[in-house]
């Protein structure tokens, strides 16, 4: 490891999962259509292309309560990515994910999903992770459902969800 590895942001580790943030480089090969034989054959998909666009204008995507990549812990293969929409609007951050075709049915998003929920919970001035999802979109509902997301609003065809702390005074 390098120096600079002792700033890095801490990993998110689930019981088959490890959420890494993504670096500049990565961000760099998935752009360039570059393959890394740390990737799943599928990876990576169109989102996680946007999102790798879009680290370059949003460097604060690239810290701690940012933007991740979805590692599964038994292959080491990046099988995703999932991310946090920093900074934080009003104490409520967005939540982002996709995992790859190869690895749905597993569910490794609900688990990272929660994960990164819990931990985003902890950031400073946070008490809401949400997360809009088009009702078209049967299988993110149950994402959000299974990772303990609550049903917040609907608006014509997008159905936002939360997690809200524990803590937080909802007067």
């Amino acid at each position: 490891m390098s120096s600079s590895s002792a700033s890095a942001p801490t990993d998110v580790v689930t019981e088959r999962l490890v959420l890494r943030s993504w670096t500049m480089s990565e961000a760099a090969a998935v752009l360039d259509g570059a393959r890394s034989s740390h990737w799943a054959d599928d990876f990576p998909a169109d989102g996680d292309r946007v999102v790798a666009g879009l680290l370059g204008r949003r460097p604060e995507w690239l810290g701690v309560y940012g933007h991740r990549l979805v590692i599964e812990r038994d292959s080491g293969l990046v099988v995703g990515s999932i991310g946090l929409f920093w900074p934080p609007g009003e104490g409520v951050l967005e939540i982002g994910y996709g995992i790859v075709a190869s690895r749905r049915g597993r569910g490794y998003a609900p688990e990272a999903t929660r994960a990164l929920a819990d931990f985003a919970l902890t950031a400073p001035d946070v008490h809401t992770v949400s997360a809009g999802v088009e009702l078209p979109n049967p299988s993110s509902v149950r994402v959000l459902d299974k990772a303990g997301f609550h049903r917040w609003a609907t608006e014509e065809n997008v159905v936002e969800y939360r997690i809200t702390s524990p803590h937080h005074d909802r007067r």
